[in-house]
């Protein structure tokens, strides 16, 4: 295990009910509140009016950035910038999912940075800055965003999407209400699982030995992903299984199963290339290339710990190694399909047209050609896109 630190000081309000500690939240850090959204799915579900109501009876100047995208864009970041020094804002508060989170802590840096929004991204995690306060109310299970100090921002004119991050920017306060996530759609809630899934087996396939701990609660936290998600797509409004996935979300990437354990992720890279030129979900993307990965990334040196991640997460009875973890495999690209994901690149209206240029960026854009759990060049990249055009078996 390497050396970390680990110094996650956001204040989590979990559970139902909770909105009436906003007001004092809020007055940490004063009056003056920049309100982000996304597509209006806050007030449709009687959240927005909520929000309001306890901002309002707390005399709070509010002001708003609403229309966020789900792959949020430098140009929506450079506007709420724009309004927080107008109107010289004390403190951001972001109503909705990672996308929303993801967009107010790039607002907030931004605003107390002097060159341009995109220039501060391109920086990735060497940027330093300072950031304004930030408040979360979480609205979808998927990124983590809640807990964490750092965000995706696409540029759809240089066609790249790239994590920006820093201490600054990790939430002050987030809010986790199960019940808010009980209007989320099958689709965008089997989506989010994907995500979680997606960000535990990141950290889990690393080359860093010696992480029990870190591994066996990736294990326990698929495991719960696993039977909780079917749970919420057939019974939206189950308390415990929302609640379950939520939490899920926030402790699979606040740093406590990815501390000690260093290297590039691997199906990240490839999925921001996907969504930058494509935009399309970041979970069916994730969904949709993981196991394709995994089947690039198994061989006599990784056999034992794809075993384990059959063995542990999804009870495979085969014992040896690597027909285990080719099951290990199957399951995990079932278990999406059984979620009415689309698991081919065409369902989502993607063809091999830029697959060069993608794989170029995901290689030239992150250290996935020299730091990944197994590393991949430009032509690998772009056969496992290729593995994603067509329906896949593994065993």
């Amino acid at each position: 295990m390497e050396n970390f630190n680990f110094h996650v000081t956001t204040d989590i309000r979990f559970g139902k009910d909770r909105l009436a500690e906003l007001p004092e939240v809020i007055n940490q850090f004063g009056k003056k509140v920049l309100l982000v959204y996304g597509g209006g799915s806050i007030k449709k579900m009687g959240l927005y009016d909520k929000v309001m109501e306890q901002l309002k009876a707390n005399d709070n100047q509010v002001f708003e950035l609403a229309g966020v995208e789900p792959n949020p864009r430098v140009e929506t970041v450079r506007k709420g910038a724009e309004i927080c020094r107008k109107e010289d804002i004390d403190v951001l508060l972001a109503v909705g999912g990672g996308s929303t989170i993801d967009c107010a802590k790039a607002v907030a840096a931004a605003t107390l940075y002097e060159g341009d929004a995109w220039d501060m991204v391109l920086q990735r995690r060497k940027f330093q800055g300072p950031a304004l306060p930030l408040v979360t109310i979480l609205t979808l299970a998927a990124t983590g965003s809640e807990m964490n100090n750092a965000g995706v921002i696409s540029n759809l004119s240089t066609n790249q999407k790239l994590g920006v991050g820093s201490p600054s920017m990790l939430p002050k306060v987030s809010f986790l209400d199960p019940e808010n996530t009980f209007t989320v759609s099958k689709y965008q809630t089997a989506a989010g699982s994907a995500d979680i899934l997606s960000h535990l087996m990141e950290n889990y396939f690393k080359r860093t030995e010696g992480t029990d701990v870190q591994d066996f609660v990736s294990e326990g936290l698929m495991r719960s992903v696993i039977k909780n998600c079917p749970v919420a797509l057939k019974y939206p409004d189950d308390y415990d299984a929302r609640a379950n996935l939520m939490w899920a979300s926030t402790l699979a990437l606040n740093g406590l199963t990815g501390n000690g354990k260093t290297g590039s992720w691997s199906c990240h890279p490839m999925e921001h290339e996907l969504s930058a030129f494509y935009d399309i979900t970041h979970g069916v993307g994730l969904a949709i290339l993981t196991p394709r990965w995994m089947e690039y990334a198994l061989n006599d040196e990784t056999v034992a710990k794809f075993a384990q991640f059959a063995w542990n997460v999804w009870d495979v009875e085969e014992r040896v190694p690597m027909m285990a973890a080719r099951i290990g495999i199957q399951k995990t690209y079932d278990y999406f399909k059984s979620c009415d994901i689309p698991m081919t690149l065409p369902e989502v209206g993607i063809n091999e047209e830029k697959f060069a240029i993608m794989a170029k960026q995901a290689v030239d854009h992150n250290a996935i050609k020299t730091d990944a759990y197994v590393p991949m060049d430009v032509s690998d990249v772009e056969s496992i896109y290729e593995a994603c055009l067509t329906e896949s078996s593994f065993v």
